[in-house]
């Protein structure tokens, strides 16, 4: 007890200190525990999202789970099975871990033949089946369309049943015709009477898993009814039995989902030992069974992202520890020569530490889901979205994550506490006495080892590029390598120590150059510089890292977040493109390939018939399109991916884009320097010509055709009009240059057969004379969007004019989903707020350290007053080493942050396929970032020399010059 008294007095003696090391603790433990409370959060969110997705594109209920079993009539057992299977789902349903909003027992016999009973009410020569059917509990979910509800109860020995509308017309029958059921494996006839007709009484309610039109041959009676008579009665062969759950998928999480995987796997082991065929229908697991990944490569993508916060967190509480130690030094050294032990003196820091730790740990995953909501708030570096909240939950794993953060602190706050124990008093006082000459890093060249190992990360990333664009291979979608940011982390500590190691000199330099010159506080300033740079090194490492990382993260993100904009509108063309439905007069769909059947088994007979009909269009009105509310401007644009060119003996599919040029170029979306020359010039180009066409690079190279030269397109049924070339284009909106997986040829001459790639082809033309010259078919209209456009207001308008549209898509909104994405999101949230941390222990160890040097220094500063050193003078000399210091940890951090990013920001090219990232991959540098990047830290040390000059102004320095003192 007494050893913890003495440790808590001690711990009070340094209170700002401790404070300080419990800032960085707090910081560390939330920072950790964010990793799984983002991972959870976002996972959660895109969970549901996709699940209501999987809703809207298959129009089937996310929480169903059904089950099916077939039953063998030789299985004398089955009735058993069925009441086992019954009672057994009746108390599985709650392990899914969701709430039960439906459960339905369905039953069903053999289809058998059916007879009337009373031939002159029915035709009797039309073949006719059907089976018996049974719902639990579908009184309550119907409406009856005509006739009654059925008895319970055969009368007069005839069962009564429900029937679809669709059962009347597929059976030929009508309510209330008696039919007979007779089969051999009967020991007596079986007679249906259908009395009422029956639809859904809600089309939204869960209860139904099929339509009702796919009872149209079945007779639905009483569930009870069915049980006693065949079932149990076994009057007629029951074939099948049918489960069926309704699960409330919008209250599922992440724990829930290993709760439905878990009951699953058990319904299937009960299922299979029960039954030898039988199915299973949830749609939500193969939605489930993909998040194992995503939860695994984004865990380890926030560790990568936290990489430098983490070192600089490492530093922080390093510096912390080492500042407690070096005050305490002393102390240590008389523990020492009193005879307490190693261990004594350990354990007495390891409290300490538990007691901050223990402090941290409670604290650290509250703030860290504080910390969370800004990351589900981030759209970019240093933005933020009004967005929906991310569903934050504090989990047994953040306090686990918190936990291994607090041991962790704890190990590198005791590690000063080690090397101050080998020390003796008398060494203590010797170390005091001098300068160590090198520091722990420059010492054993850690600094060139990590160097050396970002290197060659960034030689192996360039081959891997090399043999990615060469050979073609393809590297998936948006995809980040969590190392692309682990290798920069490095790369910028490497470099930073780097350099540090030279500093020493250059002040040396630059005092020796100017030593007959300078005035004495410049003289004593650059004196103190140049012999305590390693007592500064551990501020201006810290300044170096957070400029560093600050400049290699809003580049890296800009980038990202750029090649993922470009891609959507240039693969889109513009915001918004459509295409409408035009009238024509083509023959319905279900009837073409009977045409088609008819026209081949005449065609020997008619050879010389017609030429195929062509179908012909009516242009619909374009414009409206252009005096909708919310468009900037509008746009034809004719896409014909199929047609013909020919030139000579030469005849080859390509693609043909007509236009009309100034429309097009208002309302297309172009990168700046993409091509060789603005769009609009291309575009002036071909004005000049009707006939005038732009073709792609690719067709050039293959053909050898130049401006200047003639040729003919049309396509099939069609004749074909002569163009002229005028230009030659790499890239055009919406058009993607690059070959596809199976775009190859294959040419057999007398040396062998050869495969090339085949590379797409593009001509663009003059829509007027496309349609005038060749053919009027449909175009797609493309729309700009002003800035402050709702893109749901344009559809409804489109709608609302009488237009229908047959496809659409929307690059804004596809903007926005990308930016959701869990990855995306991780990047720009993560790099925000570890940035925004960096900000903070920067800020923090920054006042901390300058305080405690000035409190140390308090002596010299009185010697230099007594001296003559005016108070202005000593301002001016402070200032002067927060400019030789901070200045330059800043420039350095700005020079080791622009060379991080112009050699690693490049690499982020492997997260996108080749292939499909059209426009090519661009790094980019927006100057913006940089000056709210300037505009933060310059704000960070102006707040710290305004407190650092209110401490100076308030020692008294005067006190400082007695007797007696050294």
């Amino acid at each position: 007890m007494a050893l913890f008294i003495m440790i808590l007095r001690k711990m009070i003696n340094n209170k700002w200190l401790e404070l300080s090391l419990l800032f960085g603790l707090v910081l560390s433990v939330a920072l950790t525990s964010t990793m799984p409370i983002y991972t959870n959060a976002i996972l959660q969110r895109l969970l549901i999202q996709e699940l209501q997705q999987l809703q809207t594109s298959s129009s089937q209920y996310p929480g169903i789970y059904w089950l099916s079993a077939n039953l063998v009539p030789e299985d004398k057992q089955k009735n058993e099975k069925i009441s086992e299977t019954d009672e057994f789902l009746n108390k599985a349903s709650h392990r899914f871990g969701l709430p039960v909003q439906q459960l339905v027992r369905e039953r069903s016999t053999e289809r058998y033949g059916l007879t009337p009973a009373e031939p002159d009410k029915v035709d009797i020569h039309i073949q006719r089946s059907a089976d018996f059917s049974a719902i639990d509990g579908m009184e309550e979910h119907i409406r009856l369309v005509d006739g009654r509800l059925p008895e319970k109860e055969p009368v007069n020995g005839v069962y009564e049943a429900l029937v679809v509308k669709e059962a009347l017309t597929e059976l030929g029958m009508v309510l209330n015709t008696v039919f007979t059921i007779q089969d051999e494996n009967m020991k007596q006839p079986v007679y249906v009477k259908p009395v009422g007709v029956f639809d859904r009484k809600d089309y939204t309610d869960l209860f139904w898993y099929n339509i009702p039109s796919s009872y149209k041959n079945s007779f639905l009676i009483n569930f009870d009814l069915f049980e006693k008579e065949f079932t149990a009665g076994s009057k007629l062969t029951i074939q099948s039995s049918y489960w069926y759950l309704a699960l409330d998928y919008s209250k599922m999480s992440l724990v829930s989902t290993n709760d439905f995987i878990d009951a699953h796997r058990t319904i299937t082991a009960h299922m299979e030992k029960r039954y030898e065929t039988h199915n299973t229908n949830a749609p939500a697991l193969q939605t489930l069974g993909a998040y194992y990944v995503k939860e695994a490569n984004l865990r380890l993508m926030l560790w990568s992202l936290n990489v430098p916060v983490m070192l600089m967190l490492a530093f922080y509480l390093y510096m912390v520890a080492n500042l407690i130690t070096e005050r305490q030094k002393t102390e240590i050294a008389v523990l020492r020569s009193r005879g307490a032990s190693r261990l004594q003196i350990i354990f007495s820091y390891v409290v300490e530490g538990l007691v901050l730790g223990t402090i941290a740990f409670f604290i650290g995953p509250y703030f860290g889901a504080f910390l969370t909501k800004l990351l589900g708030a981030s759209s970019g570096f240093l933005e933020f979205v009004q967005r929906a909240k991310l569903e934050v939950e504090l989990n047994r794993d953040a306090f686990l994550y918190g936990l291994i953060a607090v041991a962790s602190s704890l190990v590198m706050t005791l590690i000063p506490v080690f090397l101050a124990m080998r020390v003796t008093i008398v060494g203590q006082k010797q170390q005091s006495a001098r300068q160590e000459k090198s520091s722990f890093w420059h010492k054993y060249f850690i600094d060139v080892m990590l160097i050396g190992i970002a290197l060659y990360g960034l030689n192996n990333y360039k081959t891997r590029i090399k043999e990615l664009l060469s050979l073609g291979l393809k590297s998936g979608d948006l995809k980040v390598d969590p190392l692309l940011f682990l290798i920069p982390a490095l790369f910028i500590l490497g470099m930073g120590l780097f350099i540090l190691r030279f500093y020493p000199w250059f002040m040396r330099l630059v005092f020796k150059v100017g030593r007959r010159w300078w005035p004495p506080s410049l003289y004593s300033t650059l004196i103190q510089v140049s012999r305590s740079t390693i007592q500064y090194q551990f501020i201006m490492v810290f300044l170096i890292i957070t400029i560093a990382t600050g400049l290699f993260s809003a580049s890296a993100t800009r980038t990202i977040n750029k090649n993922t904009g470009d891609k959507i509108h240039y693969s889109a063309g513009a915001d918004i493109t459509m295409q409408i439905r035009w009238e024509n007069d083509a023959p319905p769909a279900i009837l073409t390939g009977l045409m088609e059947e008819s026209e081949e088994e005449s065609a020997d007979s008619n050879a010389d018939s017609d030429a195929p009909h062509k179908t012909q269009y009516t242009e619909p009105s374009f414009l409206p399109f252009t005096q909708l509310n919310g468009v900037e401007h509008a746009a034809k644009v004719f896409n014909k991916k199929d047609a013909i060119y020919t030139r000579g003996k030469t005849t080859e599919n390509i693609q043909l884009m007509g236009i009309e040029s100034k429309q097009f170029g208002e309302t297309a979306w172009m990168r700046d320097r993409l091509l060789d020359h603005h769009i609009n010039d291309y575009l002036n180009l071909i004005a000049r010509n009707p006939s005038a066409v732009l073709i792609s690079k690719s067709m050039a190279e293959e053909y050898g055709l130049k401006p200047g030269d003639t040729m003919t397109l049309g396509w099939e049924g069609v004749e074909g009009a002569q163009f002229t070339v005028y230009g030659v284009i790499d890239y055009w909106p919406s058009w993607n240059p690059n070959p596809g997986v199976n775009d190859t040829v294959t040419t057999t001459t007398k040396q062998g057969s050869t495969t090339k790639i085949k590379k797409p082809n593009l001509v663009i033309g003059q829509l007027p004379y496309i349609q005038n010259n060749l053919a009027l078919e449909p175009y797609e209209v493309w729309l700009k969007l002003k800035p402050e456009a709702s893109s749901q207001a344009v559809y409804q308008a489109i709608v609302d004019h009488g237009y229908e549209i047959e496809s659409l898509r929307d690059a804004k909104q596809e903007l926005i989903k990308s930016i959701k994405d869990p990855f995306q999101m991780a990047i720009n949230g993560v790099m925000t707020l570890g940035f925004l941390i960096s900000i903070f222990i920067c800020f923090f160890g920054f006042l901390l350290y300058w305080v405690l040097s000035l409190f140390a220094r308090t002596l010299q500063f009185g010697i230099l007053r007594a001296m003559g050193i005016s108070f202005f003078q000593l301002i001016l000399m402070l200032i002067g080493e927060q400019i030789l210091i901070s200045g330059a940890a800043i420039l350095i951090g700005i020079l080791t942050g622009n060379l991080a990013s112009h050699l690693f920001v490049p690499l982020f090219e492997l997260s996108f396929d080749p292939k499909t990232q059209v426009p090519p991959f661009k790094v980019t540098f927006d100057p913006r970032d940089q000056v709210r990047l300037y505009w933060i830290v310059t704000m960070m040390i102006a707040i710290g020399l305004g407190v650092l000059g209110s401490f100076v102004s308030r020692i008294r320095i005067h006190q400082a010059v007695k007797l007696g003192e050294d």
